[in-house]
């Protein structure tokens, strides 16, 4: 789960994370009366979405003037802001973060994330820090310094030490800043988070080592011990399917393409999305429903993936283990009967009662619904009716 800048820095204030005096609004009016609150001579004017590179976007704005936070917050409020992160379609700007200017004087990145491969949190660091973070590590990966902490022991002071010397900051500020990593660190095990970023951490020219920016983000799988974390969803910043998709204990994402597919097992899935573009298509979805499927779920995995008109074909990949294939097929039959199948289906069975599975599908004959040999043939013929599907639309069109 993710939320945004400004409910990050709430939280990260409370575990003494030094970030910029600065509230949320909601119109231009009220961003006004914020930054008429803070008093300060320069007032930043921040886009508030789910997506990094919002500054290149234009979506953060220096005022020198309540007027000018005015008519920033204006022109913000309402926008889509198009980003490297959101992608094309971009997202709708519904909030801002107004909050006081700072004097920078140089620019770092401190970020923790969790390590699967050594099942540790590691805590990454580098003097190159802001808005080129992402060219950094692609082009000078040296450049971005780790380090690996035990859960036994946590975060040691000689690792933020360590860090911080790496970062090259200089030793007028060193205490503030081992203070300042081991106070994140601390936010990120209480919190479970799964992200806890900072990009960028400066440094300024009277000394103070503050979050300039903030990201966190959170296990999903923990927040029912979080309530308070909960509360902060903003579901207009999520894919409706995905949330849909949460509701109904199905694991899904969005992938943009045409091609649906549906899997049981997170390894399948993505090989199943990788046959698809192998095949010169383009998946529409991950979607693994799991090892618990009834007939009602797998009914409301297709609704899912319906719901809108980017599907134009759906490709049903299972290999049955406990999950049985004659449960699958009963959900396909199902879902043609409650949602309505409108585009073409291709059944790839395999496993458990997967003679049953393909009785029932076969003695049900479904309009639309084709039965596939083998995985190679059903993602191959699923491209190839997502590409007909299309090229009949805009005939009609």
């Amino acid at each position: 789960m993710n939320i945004h800048e400004y409910q990050s820095k709430q939280i990260l204030r409370e575990f003494g994370v030094k970030v910029p005096n600065g509230n949320a609004a909601f119109s231009p009016e009220e961003a006004a009366r914020v930054a008429k609150d803070l008093g300060t001579p320069v007032v930043v004017v921040k886009a508030q979405i789910h997506a990094g590179g919002r500054g290149k976007a234009g979506g953060v704005k220096i005022a020198h003037n309540i007027d000018e936070v005015k008519q920033f917050a204006s022109g913000l409020l309402g926008k889509v802001l198009v980003t490297h992160q959101t992608g094309p379609e971009g997202k709708q700007v519904n909030r801002l973060l107004i909050e006081e200017g700072s004097n920078i004087e140089k620019e770092y990145y401190l970020g923790f994330v969790i390590d699967r491969k050594t099942a540790q949190i590691v805590m990454m660091g580098s003097e190159e820090g802001g808005m080129e973070i992402e060219k950094v590590a692609e082009e000078t990966p040296e450049k971005i310094f780790k380090e690996y902490i035990d859960p036994v022991t946590g975060l040691m002071p000689f690792q933020t030490r360590r860090m911080a010397f790496r970062m090259n900051f200089k030793p007028e500020v060193m205490n503030k800043v081992t203070k300042f990593m081991d106070c994140l660190y601390k936010a990120f095990v209480a919190k479970d988070c799964s992200l806890a970023e900072i990009n960028p951490l400066v440094v300024t020219k009277e000394n103070d080592v503050i979050a300039l920016d903030a990201k966190l983000n959170f296990d999903d799988s923990a927040l029912f011990r979080h309530p308070e974390i909960e509360a902060l969803r903003d579901e207009s910043e999520e894919d409706p399917k995905e949330r849909a998709a949460a509701k109904a204990a199905l694991s899904y994402v969005n992938l943009g393409g045409d091609v649906a597919c549906m899997v049981n097992g997170a390894g399948l899935a993505m090989a199943t999305v990788d046959i698809i573009k192998y095949y010169g298509g383009e998946p529409a979805n991950f979607l693994d429903v799991g090892g618990d499927s009834t007939v009602e779920k797998i009914a409301e995995a297709f609704r899912i993936m319906q719901s809108d008109d980017q599907v134009h074909s759906v490709f049903v990949n299972i290999f049955g283990g406990i999950n049985k294939c004659d449960v699958i097929a009963s959900g396909i039959v199902e879902a043609a009967k409650v949602v309505g199948l409108r585009v073409p289906v291709i059944a790839r069975l395999d496993g458990t009662n997967v003679e049953a599975g393909r009785k029932i599908l076969k003695e049900a004959n479904v309009p639309g619904v084709y039965m596939a040999a083998d995985m190679d043939d059903g993602a191959k013929r699923a491209v190839e009716l997502a590409a007909a599907k299309k090229s009949e639309l805009r005939i009609k069109a």
